[in-house]
C-alpha cells in the first residue's frame, strides 16, 4: 500500500486538486502517519523521496520492520 493511494483521494475530498495544494499539507502525511499504524512493515523503494524517508523514520520509531527490497536485503526494526 503506498501512502498517497489513500491520501490523494482524501486530498480531492478536502478540496485539493494536487499536492500543490495549501490543504495538501494537512492531508497527505498525516494519512500516511495513519496508515503506518496498520502496517507490520515498511518496503522503501528506490528513488528521493522525503515522504517516504519519513515512513520509514516512522515504522522505525513503531518497531516495524522496513527493507529496501523484497530479496532478502538489509531490513531494520526499530525499538519496541
Amino acid at each position: 500500500m503506498i501512502g498517497e493511494w489513500v491520501a490523494l483521494p482524501v486530498l480531492r475530498g478536502a478540496g485539493g486538486k494536487t499536492v500543490a495544494d495549501p490543504v495538501a499539507e494537512e492531508v497527505m502525511y498525516p494519512t500516511a502517519d495513519r496508515l503506518l499504524h496498520h502496517c507490520d512493515a515498511v518496503l522503501r523503494l528506490p528513488g528521493e523521496s522525503t515522504g517516504a524517508d519519513q515512513d520509514v523514520a516512522i515504522a522505525l520509531s513503531r518497531g516495524r520492520a522496513t527493507s529496501p527490497s523484497l530479496n532478502g536485503g538489509r531490513a531494520g526494526r526499530g525499538p519496541g
